[in-house]
């Protein structure tokens, strides 16, 4: 299987896959009122207010006033939301495509594909827009010069001579390992690209799976990266002052043991220092590499992060973006098709892994574009080797302003309508090199300040007093619910005794005219014991307790005594007293924060009033429960005998010990198989005789 990684670089410092852009993320009710502030950092392109309530008028100022374009969205995509996907479907030309990534380039957008069987590069036309469908272009293997096995591309634009270069790297092991430049000129609209392959670089590519190039800004080196599947080490490739030359590569090896068969590479610029992530197939794990505060470095630190509690499972992909001072990086599961996002403040952690199951009909995805920003709409790409088919993930604008966005130096006030966390997004200059991009995240909260119960958890039967209290509230008032005392649905406190989940509403009246109706969630847990009905068993005899009234499910359930029992953790064990028992079932359900259990009885009443014996036995099997044959009774107070006979009428075995039983041996020999006699006489411990024969079958 094949599986591609992706890059992408516009400005001179630009990172592979590393983006900054603003979003939204809605969030739950809010209780606490805070003054609105308002924050004036250095450097920023606008100010803005920390705080807001619902539907106060938000006022923007920009400190940026002789820009040539300006884009404000005031509820922009956000990567704290979970990704909506689609799948557009397998026209694409696609043919186990190994790498993906997308740029846009004077107002239109360019996808950009590598397949690994056919050795072609594609472009996805997708416009004006990344909502669009794509059209294909095939460019073949642009004159012979693409790599064999073709598994990462990069995308860079050099600020300096502003042309597009596009950097290919592949191959099966080390004998086929090339890198390769693609030369767009100064439109990714070119028609006919040209080509120039550097070949296996120093000899040290074996199975290239990431490559990342960038400028420093301090220097004005290129100064690259690729990892190795087939070695699992780092190389380094140095383009001096000009990235169309053939670069020098140096070996790092595997950092600290930090690789384990890579299969994609990302790089970020934080903090003063560079870092590379490296997904790693080998292992299912992610790691860090610490270039420190030149990407020219010489000693890089190699960490391994680990699995994140198993969500990452033979990752063929990564892409890394920055959103708002906070690094979000998408990782793809070629065998799981799954999406697993680790989050972190810094690139030094700490990290938090969440796990999105398939998104947008992923199917063994092979490659991962970098992020971009379609105006308030965030999106990436995800190539898919077992169908051929195109994902797009995306993270989408909310509609909860009363104008969604402005493209003028100095925006109107506007209002949020709900609750949440909104993100303004800001952009001047877009497009051209001067283009600088801010974003903020402003907090809404409802109005007033309160204090209630949280949704909980009852067991049924139980009681609970509910409370909601603001001290800016004129009045409140309770809806009338079930089980709810009646006689204080005016006061900030009502008691209630629900049998059945239910939601309590409150309605809170303030002066200032805000209107606060909600509800407290109050979940019923009841649990169901049913030990069965009691009963008459003979003596000897077996039976299943437990009735069909018993909850079933992530309960725990306990039988006392549970002495003469098959198992006391079930619901439905099976007994064989000696004599009347008594059983106690108790069902519990333990939670966070509660317990509830519920209980009941069953009596198990023994009849000793005939011989219990089986009708067949098979002294060879190893189950000890039938190679035997005798009584079973356990209520005997005397046996004068128990004998049995052959079909010649001779005594094969006998007893007047009732535990005792027949092995099926006579005269030292395994008895003949066929039908036996047996007859028995004795005293029941309530001194009733019994005096009984019957017929047993020896079977073999």
């Amino acid at each position: 299987m094949y599986f591609g990684c992706v890059t992408y670089s516009v400005y001179i410092e630009v990172m592979k896959k590393c983006l900054l852009f603003l979003a939204v993320l809605l969030v739950a009710h809010t209780t606490a009122l805070l003054a609105q502030t308002t924050v004036d950092v250095q450097d920023t392109l606008f100010t803005a207010p920390d705080t807001v309530c619902t539907n106060q008028p938000v006022k923007l100022s920009s400190k940026v006033f002789n820009a040539r374009s300006y884009y404000w969205g005031f509820c922009s995509g956000y990567l704290f939301n979970a990704p909506t996907g689609t799948n557009l479907g397998d026209n694409f030309n696609f043919s186990i495509p190994a790498g993906m990534e997308i740029a846009e380039d004077d107002g239109n957008y360019y996808g950009f594909v590598v397949n690994a069987k056919t050795t072609e590069l594609l472009r996805l036309n997708f416009g004006k827009s990344l909502s669009n469908v794509p059209s294909v272009t095939n460019f073949g293997n642009v004159d012979s010069g693409i790599p064999e096995n073709p598994t990462c591309l990069y995308i860079l634009r050099d600020t300096f001579s502003k042309k597009w270069h596009i950097y290919v790297a592949g191959g099966f092991d080390a004998t086929t390992s090339e890198l390769a430049r693609v030369d767009f000129g100064a439109h990714l609209s070119n028609p006919k690209p040209n080509v120039a392959n550097f070949g296996n670089t120093g000899n040290l590519l074996n199975h290239p799976k990431g490559i990342f190039v960038s400028q420093e800004a301090s220097t004005g080196r290129w100064i690259g990266y690729l990892v190795n599947y087939g070695s699992s080490n780092l190389v380094k490739l140095d383009f001096s002052f000009n990235p169309s030359i053939t670069p020098q590569a140096t070996n790092y090896n595997n950092p600290d043991g930090a690789l384990n068969f890579p299969s994609d590479m990302a790089a970020t610029y934080d903090n003063g220092a560079w870092h590379l992530f490296v997904s790693n197939y080998g292992n299912s794990t992610l790691a860090r590499i610490d270039l420190g505060a030149t990407l020219n470095t010489t000693t890089p630190v190699g960490t391994n992060l680990g699995d994140f509690l198993f969500r990452i499972l033979k990752p063929s992909a990564l892409s890394l973006v920055s959103d708002c001072n906070y690094h979000h990086l998408y990782l793809t599961d070629s065998t799981t098709s799954q999406l697993v996002e680790v989050r972190m403040p810094r690139a030094t952690g700490a990290y938090s892994g969440i796990t999105y199951s398939v998104v947008g009909g992923m199917n063994f995805p092979a490659a991962i574009s970098g992020f971009l920003r379609d105006h308030d709409t965030v999106s990436a790409f995800i190539t898919n080797a077992r169908d051929s088919t195109l994902t797009r993930i995306s993270f989408n604008n909310c509609s909860n302003t009363s104008i969604p966005s402005f493209t003028d130096v100095d925006p109107p006030a506007y209002v949020y309508t709900a609750p949440g966390v909104y993100n303004v997004y800001f952009v001047v200059d877009e497009g051209l090199p001067t283009q600088r991009t801010d974003c903020k995240d402003i907090t809404v909260l409802p109005p007033p300040t309160l204090y209630r119960n949280n949704d909980t958890t009852l067991c049924q039967g139980d009681t609970l007093r509910l409370y909601a209290v603001s001290t800016l509230a004129d009045s409140i008032r309770w809806w009338a619910g079930h089980n709810m005392d009646t006689t204080n649905i005016f006061v900030d406190s009502v008691r209630i005794w629900p049998n059945y989940s239910t939601e309590y509403r409150y309605r809170l009246f303030y002066p200032f005219g805000c209107i606060v109706d909600t509800a407290i969630r109050v979940r019923v847990v009841k649990v169901d014991a049913d030990a069965g009905p009691d009963r008459w068993i003979n003596d000897g005899a077996i039976t299943t307790i437990g009735g069909p009234y018993t909850s079933e499910g992530a309960y725990t359930y306990h039988w006392g005594p549970y002495q003469f029992m098959s198992d006391s953790t079930i619901a439905n064990p099976y007994v064989y007293p000696p004599g009347d028992m008594t059983y106690v079932l108790t069902v519990t359900e333990q939670g966070n924060g509660y317990q509830c259990a519920a209980k009941d009885t069953m009596t198990v009443r023994v009849s000793c009033g005939d011989f219990n014996v089986p009708n067949a036995f098979c002294p060879t099997s190893i189950n000890p429960g039938s190679n035997r044959f005798g009584l079973l009774n356990n209520s005997l107070s005397k046996l004068n005998y128990f004998r049995i006979y052959n079909r010649f009428g001779q005594v094969v075995f006998e007893t007047t010990d009732p535990t005792k039983k027949w092995d099926g041996i006579f005269n030292g020999t395994l008895a003949t198989e066929g039908v036996y006699v047996w007859e028995a006489d004795g005293f029941c411990a309530s001194g009733k005789r019994i005096n009984k024969k019957g017929n047993v079958t020896l079977l073999r």
